[in-house]
């Protein structure tokens, strides 16, 4: 009786905006000497034979006069990544062997000489695998060791693997300064790489920059060309809340798909897309594949509009819905996937076209046009922004730095991170301690103003942050009238 065909199988994965989960099979048989790869793979895995096959040789293994064909399951699962090679040439190696890899997730690149190199996507992949026990590139396995609770074991050549020993990479630590709050650690920076003493004047807006960073409040600055919008907007960055460690991990696996060093730093990220940009470059999707869009690469961190109102219309009414619900799906012809939308979104804009209106320069626009480019913002995105401020050219030369408001910062994140939640995240049913005056005086504003119940729970928010800064239990009349000041008036 002919003896069974043995079948090698591998665990491996492939990224392509999720982790999706690959099994490769390997099984030689009785035909003329050949290697086929079957089960969608795209020419950078079909390639892969080539590199194998070298790899291999150069390492003194000797190929069987026999056919190796190797299945990448799912087969109806396009594959196009480079990860597969180490999988693909333990399954040739340790056909004969009785090794169980059965619980480890297998990823690497393979050089001519052997070498196992590492490519963008192994992070991603790693954080999105349910194995606990990771095969790789030795040059990866170090970053790779701080994602928790997983099991790293670095290579740097196929030929390691002809007397296979097992060593995990031993953890290493975020090299940051850190705070612990029910006993979670949150880290952080504190040298600041833009810093708001650089900044004269604009007390207001430097005020309100410091409510927005404490409490992740969206945020849109008007004013003139030159009054310090931007200046203000690009140093929010650096005084942001503390990240965890499950944010770091999100944030540099971005850093990983974007071919930007993974350095652990607990920096939240800052997208700054052109006013020209698509509708798929901000929200990802498009034509040629699903790719991620900068409203999701800036997770966790700042998505900055500079120039709002010359957004595409399309996109900025595409916004209403991920800054409210804090998601976003992206649709493919087979599969749809969610990505959660965790953004402060900060936006700057001239009071009109020329942007001299609110200046000592003369302004050149008529009304029509100031309307028409008012206009371009409509008041339903504006209700998804908290803050609201109008800037003006001053003499005031009173300077604040960024570790000043840095300090206020973890105030109110020590207040939130033991309530649960940033006060920009807070839930519709949240229930506010205030005072009564202050109730009063919300009441009022409520009447008058006749606003809307998103309006008011926007204002509470933003004055629930105001009341963490300066550390009080309540909410008061003060943080009430301030939080009121921040609102656009229409």
């Amino acid at each position: 009786m002919e003896k069974e065909t043995k079948t090698k199988k591998i665990n491996s994965a492939i990224f392509d905006l999720i982790t999706k989960e690959v099994e490769v099979e390997t099984t030689f048989i009785k035909a003329l000497p050949g290697f086929s790869i079957v089960g969608l793979a795209s020419n950078a895995v079909q390639e892969s034979k080539e590199r194998i096959k070298a790899a291999l040789l150069n390492n003194d293994f000797a190929f069987p006069p026999l056919k190796i064909i190797v299945n990448l399951s799912p087969a109806n699962l396009p594959k196009n990544s480079t990860v597969l090679d180490l999988p693909i040439a333990l399954g040739i190696l340790l056909q004969n062997s009785e090794l169980d890899l059965s619980e480890y997730l297998i990823l690497g690149e393979l050089g001519l000489d052997g070498a196992i190199k590492e490519t963008p996507d192994i992070f991603s992949i790693v954080l999105g695998s349910k194995y606990k026990k990771i095969i790789t590139a030795k040059s990866i396995a170090d970053k790779l060791s701080l994602i928790p609770g997983i099991e790293v074991y670095g290579f740097n050549n196929i030929n390691e693997f002809f007397n296979l020993k097992l060593t995990p990479t031993k953890p290493t630590n975020i090299n940051a300064k850190s705070i612990e709050i029910n006993a979670k650690k949150y880290y952080y920076l504190d040298k600041f790489k833009l810093d708001f003493k650089d900044v004269k004047g604009q007390k207001n807006a430097k005020r309100a920059a410091l409510i927005s960073a404490s409490g992740m409040h969206n945020i849109l600055f008007e004013g003139s060309a030159g009054v310090g919008k931007s200046m203000i907007i690009n140093r929010l960055r650096y005084i942001l809340p503390p990240m965890s460690l499950k944010e770091i991990l999100e944030t540099q696996k971005v850093n990983a798909l974007e071919n930007r060093e993974i350095d652990f730093k607990p920096i939240r990220p800052f997208r700054m897309p052109h006013h020209s940009s698509s509708k798929p470059a901000i929200f990802g999707g498009g034509s040629r594949g699903a790719k991620m869009g900068e409203i999701a690469l800036a997770n966790h961190g700042i998505l900055f509009f500079d120039e709002l109102p010359y957004f595409n219309k399309d996109v900025l009414e595409n916004l209403r819905l991920p800054l409210q619900e804090r998601k976003i799906l992206i649709s493919r012809v087979n599969n749809k996937i969610e990505y959660n939308i965790n953004i402060l979104f900060a936006g700057a804009m001239n009071p009109c076209p020329c942007g001299n209106l609110l200046s000592k320069k003369e302004c050149r626009c008529s009304e029509l046009e100031i309307k028409r480019y008012k206009n371009r913002i409509s008041e339903p995105l504006i209700d998804r922004i908290d803050l609201y401020l109008q800037m003006t050219e001053d003499d005031d030369t009173s300077v604040v730095s960024s570790k000043e408001m840095f300090k206020k910062v973890l105030i109110a994140f020590e207040r939130q991170i033991k309530r649960g939640y940033f006060n920009a995240r807070l839930p519709e049913n949240w229930k506010f301690n205030i005072e009564k005056d202050a109730s009063e005086i919300l009441d009022k504003a409520i009447t008058n103003f006749n606003l809307s119940k998103r309006s008011e729970f926007k204002i509470l928010k933003v004055a629930q942050t105001i009341a963490d800064i300066e550390n009080y239990d309540k909410i008061n009349k003060n943080a009430i009238l301030e939080a009121l000041n921040y609102r656009k008036r229409t």
